[in-house]
């Protein structure tokens, strides 16, 4: 079979289909094995037991299993949903917005797949555009996502020791440049894979240099404000006009449903509602119907920070704890847990790549993700991105715990 350029390149090698198949083929070769590398979240009995009785409720109406299940949506959206989130949010943060500037996706990779897109790659005078990383890692997803080579671009953080085990990566102000190939800034905030917070000021910072270079900046916000606000430290929320911030249900507890929301210009949303409905004609029902339900008197905020970001936030610290303890004689670092459901560990100096510390320690029975495929965009390769890796805490206690025990006796054997 002969594909098309774009058959070649999303059939080529990808850093997240490579991994999203090895940890499904691991997980059914060794049923037993740790899976601390995937991004499915916690079970958490109070957030299953709210969606559960609104899933009976949906049902059980007498037009709810038409509503949910035999219709489809317009381009947008659903008109009361968007509406709804979009009064949460001036109500909320008193930000401008109106079922205009809101738009259901299937899920936040759809979306930014979708807006990247949009932006950035050839366009009809043959230049070319890039989406910019004020900072890297970045979220392993986005990698892959663009049309044409070279999609994306970045700049390298600058690294704060904050203590003898904790670091926390900072934008380089003095070494981000914007040329007229940059389309638009991205950030993940809080950021996976790191659980790094940028600071209101370090947002305030790259706004105001998107705004004087006329780019938008995205925001995705799938870890963060206004749900779930998996964000352990007060930071304030950030939107304007020349912001395209994403938004999911996933991090809530509800990845099956694959729902997402885009906040952004009229403009934006008129574009992204038009390229994807040719791409995926309409949106699920299911996952806007819950969300529906969650809107109404503010649910979602309740549940997102009396439940779910004090749930992780016990778990970030006390998983961090168990990695100080066991590893405390090794020149190891952990990221500042600031939010998302990840811990990102940095051993300096590692004697072998974080792909081949990756491969140690599946056979040695838990699953972690590498951190090499998360610094697209940087000209330069820096060793500092082979010595990395993402770990999951989103499993039980048990599993976390001996997970922590198999790293630490890995590692250590490499530093002998």
């Amino acid at each position: 079979m002969k594909l098309s350029a774009f058959g070649e390149k999303y059939t080529g090698r990808s850093g997240i289909v490579d991994l999203m198949t090895d940890l499904g083929e691991a997980l059914h070769t060794n049923p037993d094995i740790i899976s601390m590398g995937g991004g499915n979240p916690s079970r958490i009995p109070e957030a299953e037991a709210l969606y559960r009785k609104h899933l009976l409720s949906l049902v059980e109406s007498s037009d709810g299993v038409y509503n949910t299940l035999g219709k489809y949506q317009p381009p947008q959206g659903d008109e009361k949903l968007l509406e709804q989130l979009a009064s949460l949010l001036r109500n909320e943060y008193d930000w401008p917005v109106s079922s205009k500037n809101v738009a259901i996706s299937n899920g936040g990779q759809s979306a930014f797949y979708v807006l990247s897109n949009l932006l950035a790659g050839r366009f009809s005078d043959g230049s070319i555009k890039q989406i910019q990383f004020p900072l890297v890692p970045e979220y392993l997803g986005y990698t892959d996502s663009g049309l044409e080579k070279n999609f994306f671009t970045a700049t390298r953080p600058t690294i704060d020791i904050l203590d003898d085990h904790v670091f926390k990566y900072r934008v380089d102000f003095d070494n981000l440049k914007v040329t007229e190939s940059t389309a638009a800034f991205c950030v993940s905030r809080p950021t996976n894979p790191t659980g790094n917070v940028l600071t209101d000021e370090e947002v305030r910072q790259l706004d105001a240099i998107a705004v004087a270079n006329d780019i938008p900046m995205i925001i995705d916000g799938a870890y963060g404000t206004p749900f779930p606000n998996i964000i352990f430290d007060e930071v304030s929320p950030h939107w304007n006009n020349n912001t395209i911030l994403l938004l999911s249900l996933s991090k809530l507890g509800l990845p099956g449903v694959r729902t997402g929301f885009i906040v952004a210009s009229e403009e934006i949303i008129q574009a992204y509602a038009a390229a994807n409905t040719i791409l995926n004609l309409a949106c699920g029902n299911v996952g806007p119907a819950i969300a529906g339900k969650l809107f109404e008197d503010r649910e979602v905020f309740e549940l997102s920070k009396k439940v779910i970001m004090p749930f992780y936030r016990d778990k970030a610290f006390n998983t961090m704890d168990k990695f100080i303890l066991a590893m405390d004689d090794l020149p190891f670092y952990v990221h500042k847990p600031e939010g998302a459901i990840f811990l990102w560990l940095w051993f300096k100096d590692l004697p072998v790549s974080s792909a081949r510390l990756y491969e140690i320690l599946k056979d040695a029975g838990v699953l972690i993700i590498p951190g090499n495929d998360s610094f697209a965009g940087l000209d330069k390769d820096w060793a500092h991105a082979h010595e990395c890796i993402r770990v999951s805490y989103a499993q039980d206690e048990e599993q976390v715990s001996k997970g922590v025990e198999i790293i630490a006796r890995e590692v250590r054997k490499l530093y002998k």
